[in-house]
């Protein structure tokens, strides 16, 4: 696929243009200098005493302001990109580094929390917005808080918990592309124990149309299934959850989660492949179908996603006296999924791809904390097992295959083909969307055959083990003044696997030359492996100064590391037709940063907001590049980070608050010699400049309050890959959104919403798996959304 949180920002309200799906939106919006308290720091704290930067999105903001989806909320977050390609493969970016690979073998470098839990592995991470207590972004090296996946930051989702009484509420909005969602809560219970269930559907048809097995649309794809339209939505979630406080110094939280989508298919759409009817560009019709032997070979008869989550968390907290307390949290998490995608882009049986990825966690943490008068301090103990794999089968036809393809090794066979008056590479698609490239199976059988189905699969399994002691601790020598020093020492054990079925191409071997299509050794189901063990210890330093009550300087110094990669693969040791395969194994270095960074963080008056620079140091980054549609980690070498990030709201009034955010980034890959093809290049997935700006409106109207937040957000231009190219990036771009209703006293609300009120066009990601075989596609970002909403509380 892809080499391949109503929001406050800190003390900044803000606003998307989707309806409430945390709760119903009916309560009036509050003071947007109201008072955060977060968990940053394993402890509550108000959010200005934190010495990092952190920004917190309370769950009851997200519903008033109606923010539905992480990519939504990241932005108007300065340092925070979240790309949702597609529920399996989404990415995510902090200050510049992503966490997106798929690969069983490689470890996180943002680490994703649920209320807890790691839960970083990243077909296993997406994780819907509905009935949510706070969700808080923490930014640089975390390892000390968070675990070694939080190398560049971490992003903590934490559910709404039950409470004692009565209550629930219900949410519903449509709009065009049939768009619909649905979502609801109920709480009931008493002081000692308390239940609540809550859950969330939405549905949209896909924004691209796709023609492939249209039987209006005469083409070349015989025996293909209709397909759906692409980039739709279907997915559902459900959540309940069990409090147990059976004395005062003792709760205990048992939450079960289930998330699930069915969504189609992703727009893999080809500037080089026209469908049917000659319709090119990013923006237009697609025709992508997958195999004819999508079901037997890929596992779904249609392009699209099945996917499912489990998530199981038990948090139990024992008030021990005398400041110390003892917490207890304990994870399981399984997900599996199956994405079908058309990775060449267009209508010709070349390259169809599926992702099965399944994965297990295990997680266990114990921590003492302690507060004092002049210090505070933690101490605990984590133990981390995670064990899963990525499945990736592929289907396509010889003769096409070697058609279409740009590999110079085939440069005979296109010699060939071309002779016979068939054209190959890019033009083995014709510009009306015919294929005549299918049509080289019979020239190079000498006609006993006109089509020859290839199938090959490939897979990496990962089981890696984490065991770590962390402490913290913080000095008070004086009330104006906090020194906070920690560090986590851990052992990794990492085992990988790979394996294999890649047969030999038979028009290739009728030539004699034996090698699979893909170029790739042929394990034949045997499975590889390979396993080591690492060791690290992760400091932080931390310094807070209180300018006053309301205003506070902070100053951090913090060490993050991305794990080393076992990557294990094959090789054959000749090109005979009886060589042997061997294991390829790579040791990839652990990934080091250094992060140094300063701040500021209150409120003046009606003023509140949060300044902060940074200047970050990597040694042994790691990228990821697309060799034949397999994902392969390298190290690049050294790389620099230097930005600055700012927020702020103000409260011109009563009925009317300004808010907006900036953020500042000249990171990328040294420019040194030593860094090879990588040199100079800027990160992927992230733009030198962000921001954010808007306002938020209440006017009341006796008993009804009318309320408006338009806003508008702007990213620059963004390499989607490295090597960086111009042809793999999206020009800067800007959307406008507009939410207003009418509230009618504390029970319902109606309104309506926009989302890109004016229809801009961008991408979302460009290259994908397509693009290591030398056609990259690119995958357009959403339309302009519009609807109605409706809320009740009961």
């Amino acid at each position: 696929m892809k080499t391949c949180l109503r929001s406050t920002i800190a003390m900044l309200a803000i606003t998307s243009s989707t309806t409430a799906f945390a709760q119903a939106n009916v309560q009036p919006a509050g003071d947007d200098a109201d008072e955060i308290v977060v968990t940053a720091q394993k402890v509550e704290q108000r959010i200005e005493d934190v010495p990092v930067t952190v920004t917190a999105v309370t769950g009851q903001k997200m519903a008033d302001l109606g923010v539905s989806t992480l990519a939504d909320v990241a932005q108007y977050i300065p340092g925070l990109v979240v790309q949702e390609q597609s529920a399996n493969n989404p990415g995510f970016v902090i200050r510049g580094i992503t966490s997106d690979s798929g690969s069983a073998q490689q470890g996180a470098r943002v680490t994703f929390y649920y209320n807890g839990v790691d839960i970083s592995r990243s077909r296993g991470a997406y994780q819907d917005l509905f009935d949510l207590e706070r969700i808080e972004a923490v930014k640089g090296p975390q390892a000390t808080l968070f675990g070694t996946a939080a190398a560049v930051g971490a992003v903590s989702i934490l559910s709404a918990r039950p409470k004692p009484g009565f209550e629930a509420d219900l949410a519903a909005s449509y709009g065009n592309f049939n768009r619909t969602q649905v979502s609801g809560m109920v709480n009931a219970g008493n002081d000692t124990l308390a239940a609540r269930l809550a859950f969330a559907y939405k549905f949209r048809d896909g924004y691209v149309r796709n023609i492939a097995g249209d039987p209006k649309v005469p083409n070349q794809n015989q025996g293909r299934v209709d397909q759906d339209d692409l980039n739709g939505q279907d997915q559902r979630g459900i959540r309940g959850s069990l409090r147990w406080t059976p004395t005062d110094a003792v709760t205990a939280d048992l939450v079960l989660t289930y998330d699930g989508q069915r969504n189609p298919g992703t727009a893999f759409k080809s500037r080089a492949f026209a469908p049917t009817g000659g319709q090119t560009g990013d923006y237009g019709t697609a025709e992508l179908s997958g195999s004819p032997y999508s079901l037997e070979v890929l596992g779904k008869r249609k392009l699209g996603l099945d996917r499912d989550v489990y998530d199981a968390n038990l948090t139990v907290s024992v008030d021990l006296g005398r400041g110390v307390t003892f917490t207890t949290v304990n994870g399981y998490r399984r997900f599996n999924s199956l994405e079908t995608f058309d990775a060449d882009g267009g209508p010709a049986w070349y390259l169809e791809f599926a992702e099965d990825a399944k994965g297990e966690q295990w997680s266990h943490e114990g921590r003492f904390n302690f507060t004092g008068e002049r210090a505070r301090a933690s101490f605990g103990w984590n133990a981390f097992f995670e064990n899963g794999f990525q499945r990736v089968p592929f289907s396509t036809e010889e003769g096409t295959y070697l058609a279409c393809s740009v590999t110079a090794g085939f440069a005979p066979i296109r010699a060939i083909l071309n002779q016979a008056g068939i054209p190959t590479g890019a033009n083995c698609v014709a510009a009306n969307g015919t294929v005549p490239g299918a049509r080289a199976t019979a020239v190079l059988s000498r006609g006993a055959l006109t089509e020859l189905p290839y199938a090959a699969v490939f897979t990496n399994f990962g089981n890696n083990d984490t065991y770590s002691m962390f402490a913290d601790a913080t000095w008070i020598p004086l009330p104006a003044l906090e020194l906070t020093a920690g560090a986590r020492v851990l052992i990794e054990d990492r085992k990988s696997g790979y394996s294999s079925v890649q047969p030999f191409s038979r028009l290739l071997a009728g030539a004699g030359v034996f090698t699979s299509l893909l170029g790739t050794a042929n394990t034949d189901g045997a499975k590889f492996e390979a396993q080591r063990s690492f060791a690290a210890v992760l400091p932080r330093f931390n310094a807070l100064l209180r300018l006053s009550d309301a205003v506070n300087l902070y100053a951090t110094v913090s060490k993050g590391r991305r794990s080393p990669v076992v990557q294990l693969g094959a090789a054959r040791t000749g090109m005979a037709a009886t060589a042997g395969v061997v294991p390829a194994l790579q040791i990839v270095p652990e990934e080091l940063v250094w992060n140094y960074e300063g701040g500021i963080k209150g409120r003046v008056g009606p003023f509140s907001g949060a300044a902060s620079v940074f200047y970050q140091r990597y040694d042994g980054f790691q990228v990821s590049v697309n060799e034949n549609g397999v994902i392969t980690t390298r190290s690049a070498g050294s790389a620099d980070n230097l930005g600055v990030e700012l927020e702020g709201t103000l409260r011109v009034g009563p009925m009317l608050s300004l808010f907006g955010t900036f953020a500042y980034l000249d990171g990328g890959i040294g420019d040194d010699a030593t860094n090879g093809v990588f040199a100079g290049d800027r990160f992927r997935l992230q733009p030198d400049m962000t921001a954010s700006a808007g306002a938020n409106l209440r006017v009341p109207m006796g008993s009804a309050t009318f309320y408006a937040v338009p806003n508008l957000t702007y990213r620059s231009k963004v390499f989607f890959e490295v090597p960086n190219r111009a042809a793999i990036s999206t020009p800067g771009y800007t959307l406008f959104n507009l939410r207003a209703g009418v509230e009618l006293g504390e029970r319902f609300t109606i309104g309506g919403f926009a989302r890109n009120l004016t229809n801009e066009r961008y991408l979302i990601d460009a290259g994908n798996t397509g693009g290591g075989f030398g056609v990259p596609t690119y995958i357009r970002g959403e339309p302009r959304f519009y609807g109605v909403e409706l809320g009740a509380r009961f």
